[in-house]
């Protein structure tokens, strides 16, 4: 059956991700406006990657975006009507509104990757306890420590922590454990031609998490990853991973978030991926999008002084160029021709060059490194790369949650973060969950 974009479905969608318009999906996308004109127009076909970029920009199944093309035909005959009686309710009839939401008891926890504590704090937030979190990194174990004395830290390679078994780093007394989350990184695997079991993958970091998983045997599990998880290997990096969880016995779904919807001042993705052991008659809802998106300014009025890079100073006299929300576009020719080099003829967006934020948009997304030229993000009103403690807000920590380690160490942990605010509106999602398990 052939069929065609439903134009106004996609605005709804639009709306509960607060994309206010075409231009605003373009950016995301990482298209041109008009690109995106043709996407969304009734003569084109939605079979084309860009349409899968569109789907997996909005987080929704195809299915609820399009309709066959004698359906859009007989509309056009008829009256048009608008969606009027839509309500909020109807909008998010699959989101859980997370202020609702309370911890029924202090749900015990468990985080692998657990880096500087940025998922960690969330989920604290939410009402886990914390019985154990899993880091090898020493500067990240050392913020950990430094910030929650009582936590149980293990700065131990995972791989070790997997093959001893975890059991055997946690207190005698901790019980079941009802959630393991964590962050691993997303590797490829070596293909045999049939259905890869857990054993298939080992030496994978992702075994390593499968295995604990395997052992704890939680309600619930969280694996949060780069939406490039998505494509990784033409997908099958991922539908291996759902596979194999799958055939540990659980029921697996897949999202993606975006951090901007969840009180965070930055333009962040994640792929997330919950699973819920197979014997609970359970239902995971994500948390219903916040109402309002903060910008740069919400974030960063009165941040304590902290350690900083600086741009060298042929850098610092392009960057006084650019104005605030702008890039390398917005600099004369000749100066952006320089700049760029060979990337000026490459075509593309390019956005994140000679790229200042302005007080009025979220941060594009924070990376390890505050100065690199394909991820720069300038100050809105000083020709500098944003403090530590800037950075820090951008990713939602208190500014009392300090740092070890270099100023390098401490850019490092705060850009491999999950901020704050989104891993407390994950966290509360999942409580839901366990909430639903105790009241059965």
């Amino acid at each position: 059956m052939e069929y065609v974009i439903d134009r106004e479905k996609v605005r709804m969608v639009m709306e509960t991700r607060d994309i206010k318009t075409q231009a605003e999906l373009a950016e995301r996308m990482g298209v041109t406006k008009n690109q995106v004109s043709v996407l969304l127009s009734s003569r084109s076909t939605p079979i084309k990657s860009c349409y899968q970029k569109l789907f997996d920009i909005l987080d929704v199944d195809p299915s609820t975006v399009i309709k066959p093309r004698e359906e859009h035909r007989a509309e056009r005959r008829a009256p048009r009507k608008r969606l009027i009686n839509c309500t909020e309710d109807d909008l998010f009839a699959d989101y859980v509104d997370t202020g609702k939401v309370t911890a029924k008891r202090p749900y015990k926890s468990i985080e692998l990757f657990a880096g500087a504590g940025g998922l960690a704090l969330g989920l604290e937030k939410a009402g886990f306890s914390a019985q154990g979190l899993v880091e090898f990194d020493k500067y990240a174990a050392a913020t950990l420590r430094e910030n929650r004395p009582d936590w149980n830290v293990i700065e131990e390679d995972v791989v070790k922590v997997a093959e001893a078994g975890i059991r055997s780093y946690l207190p005698a007394d901790c019980g079941e454990i009802d959630f393991l989350s964590g962050g691993y990184p997303c590797q490829a695997f070596s293909y045999a031609g049939k259905k890869m079991g857990l054993e298939d993958v080992r030496g994978t970091m992702f075994f390593y998490f499968a295995k604990i998983v395997n052992e704890l045997r939680p309600k619930v599990f969280l694996a949060e990853n780069v939406r490039g998880l998505l494509t990784h290997d033409s997908g099958r990096t991922l539908k291996t991973m759902l596979d194999i969880y799958e055939g540990m016995g659980y029921r697996c779904e897949t999202h993606l978030v975006h951090a901007v919807d969840y009180g965070v001042a930055q333009k962040r993705e994640r792929l997330i991926i919950v699973g819920i052991r197979g014997d609970l008659d359970v239902k995971y809802r994500l948390p219903k999008v916040y109402d309002k998106k903060l910008v740069l300014r919400d974030v960063l009025q009165n941040v304590p002084p902290s350690p900083g890079e600086k741009y060298p100073a042929k850098k610092e006299k392009v960057l006084k160029l650019v104005p605030p929300g702008g890039y390398w576009r917005d600099l004369p020719d000749d100066i952006a021709r320089e700049y760029m080099g060979k990337s000026y003829f490459s075509g593309g967006g390019r956005t994140g060059m000679a790229r200042r934020i302005s007080w009025d948009e979220p941060c594009l997304t924070l990376t390890c490194s505050p100065a690199q030229k394909q991820t720069e993000r300038c100050h809105p009103e000083e020709t500098r790369p944003f403090t530590v403690r800037e950075y820090a807000r951008i990713q939602s920590f208190p500014d009392e949650w300090q740092f070890s380690g270099s100023t390098s160490q401490q850019y490092k942990q705060i850009g491999n973060a999950v901020p704050v605010e989104l891993a407390k509106a994950i966290g509360l999602s999942i409580i839901d969950v366990l909430n639903q398990v105790e009241n059965q």
